[in-house]
């Protein structure tokens, strides 16, 4: 069976990136929150993804994390540790303050979760 990697991003060309790189993997890719959480209630993730900025707006927005951005669905991970409990999860986000709050909410649940920024992962996937 192929393993499934999610991944949680609205940017075109990233996910196209994503496409090109994980050939060997069963893709999920979504921008929505709502789908996200369902998939992951549903399916078992290798890797799970994550951008913080989901739509447009909130480039530019002081309501950092929204029920829109990747926030909510690292929230939710954090508040439901009965799922995805071996999964890796990347913060692959270039809002840094942004993933700092994903990944502190992550790491204080007990999550294992790390930030690698998308110009990074680029240069070196994990997979």
């Amino acid at each position: 069976m192929t393993e499934r990697i999610l991944i949680v991003e609205d940017d075109e060309g990233r996910c196209n990136w994503f496409r090109a790189q994980l050939l060997n993997y069963e893709l999920d890719i979504t921008c929505d929150v709502t789908e996200a959480i369902c998939w992951l209630k549903e399916r078992d993730y290798r890797v799970i993804f994550l951008d913080h900025d989901l739509v447009t707006e909130q480039y530019e927005a002081t309501d950092f994390d929204d029920e829109r951005t990747g926030y909510a669905v690292a929230q939710w991970l954090a508040a439901h540790p009965e799922y995805q409990r071996e999964a890796e999860i990347v913060i692959h986000s270039l809002n840094y303050p942004g993933a700092e709050r994903m990944l502190r909410v992550l790491q204080e649940s007990g999550r294992q979760a790390r930030h690698i920024p998308f110009t990074t992962l680029m240069m070196d996937p994990p997979l």
